[in-house]
């Protein structure tokens, strides 16, 4: 009877383990295929970006530098170029790039890049991507010489050392993003400092000192609700609160700023302040729940307040989690851009920020203002700016990442 049973059992079971197995199978080539196609969504965008960050470029001269030197000016000293752009520009443009930076204390490039705008009138005459320059470079010679005999070719990788230290510009080959880097890595430190220990104290309200009460599950429901919220609905509320009704506050008035309007870095950090605050709530407010009870009932058996338990005990466990969410707010920060739009970031700025109190510029703003316009070199500057702001994003992230992984070691030992 046994055996009988068995051989029943058998009869069904391996039926069902077969089609279990087919089943599994299937999913587990239905997740792969999605992963191949992330990974290949991935290398797709990054080629495109490559693709648009180095290429050829034609340009020519509008003025013969031998009208102003008897050598090219590429090999004038610092101090002649000093002297070039004091005697053939007008008394007003010398005394607005003063006040902007002194002449005498620019770097050689940053000099020569205004000999080459403001004298010789260099302008890009025709660019390319890096598939045109590789494959169909012949045609696009012939295409700029076309259009200026005169012009001269360079392969050119938009991402350089003078891209990355001068400021914006209207013509494309002397425009820089160091006012934006400058205006993106403040921005992100003000947002940060603000919210940070406003959403890890209303963590641990919510999860350390607060009951389950009715009001409390609404509260706690609608934080998660707020994660969701389309952003440039918060950049609507901050035009309305921190530029217009604080305007005193955030334009520096009431600490004696008379230059500036309530457009600056402070608003728009606020704004990204409450923009961020529920990822930073959330992660950390699950890091807390993820600290054992254990911990805190010992804490309590040896005489320890609530307040002690959650400083010296809780707290230090769950700092890695809350870190977690620091990085996913920088994440979602520093890409924004409908809000720094809607509370007015400069899309041309050529003044580095000086405080919170500046007009400012950021990376986002900087790459939609290139990607709109009409020339296709300022879609190489696009492209060299995305890569700048990957590189910019992962090196905070990993910052954090990384300290975030000493303090669980430190935890551990």
């Amino acid at each position: 009877m046994a055996n009988a049973d068995r051989i029943a059992g058998s009869d069904v079971f391996r039926p069902n383990l077969t089609g279990r197995h087919a089943t599994g199978r299937f999913w587990q080539t239905a997740f792969l295929g999605a992963t191949t196609v992330g990974i290949l969504g991935l290398i797709l965008l990054m080629l495109n970006i490559v693709n648009n960050a180095f290429g050829l470029v034609a340009y020519a001269d509008g003025e013969d530098y031998l009208k102003y030197s008897p050598i090219p000016v590429e090999q004038l000293a610092t101090s002649d170029l000093v002297v070039l752009l004091t005697n053939e520009l007008s008394t007003g443009a010398i005394n607005k790039l003063n006040a902007e930076q002194p002449l005498d204390t620019r770097s050689r490039s940053d000099l020569l890049a205004l000999v080459f705008e403001r004298i010789l009138d260099r302008e890009v005459v025709a660019s390319s991507t890096l598939a045109e320059a590789v494959f169909n470079r012949q045609a696009f010679e012939a295409d700029a010489l076309a259009k200026n005999p005169d012009a001269r070719f360079v392969f050119k990788s938009w991402v350089t050392t003078d891209f990355l230290t001068v400021p914006m510009s209207s013509q494309a080959l002397f425009a820089g993003v160091r006012t934006a880097i400058l205006g993106s890595l403040m921005l992100i430190g003000l947002t940060i400092a603000i919210a940070l220990p406003i959403g890890t104290g209303a963590a641990i309200y919510l999860q350390e000192y607060a009951d389950k009460s009715l009001i409390n599950r609404i509260i706690e429901t609608n934080i998660y609700n707020l994660a969701g919220v389309p952003s440039i609905v918060y950049g609507m509320l901050g035009l309305a609160v921190f530029v217009r009704v604080l305007e005193p506050l955030t334009s520096g008035a009431m600490f004696g700023a008379t230059d500036t309007n309530g457009r600056t870095i402070l608003s728009a950090a606020l704004t990204m302040a409450l923009l961020v605050l529920p990822v930073i709530i959330v992660n950390a407010q699950e890091a807390l729940k993820a600290v054992p009870d254990s911990l805190r009932q010992a804490a309590y058996g040896v005489g320890a307040t609530r307040w002690q338990t959650i400083w010296h005990h809780v707290l230090p466990q769950a700092i890695p989690g809350v870190l977690t969410g620091s990085i996913l707010a920088v994440s979602r920060a520093i890409g924004e851009t409908a809000p720094l739009i809607v509370i007015g970031a400069s899309t041309f700025i050529t003044a580095d920020p000086s405080g919170p109190f500046s007009g400012f510029t950021a990376l986002p703003i900087q790459i939609y203002n290139w990607t709109v316009q009409p020339q296709a070199e300022f879609r190489n500057l696009a492209g060299a700016a995305i890569l700048v702001l990957l590189v910019l994003l992962l090196t905070l992230n990993a910052s954090a990442i990384i300290l975030r992984n000493r303090l669980s070691a430190r935890r551990a030992n």
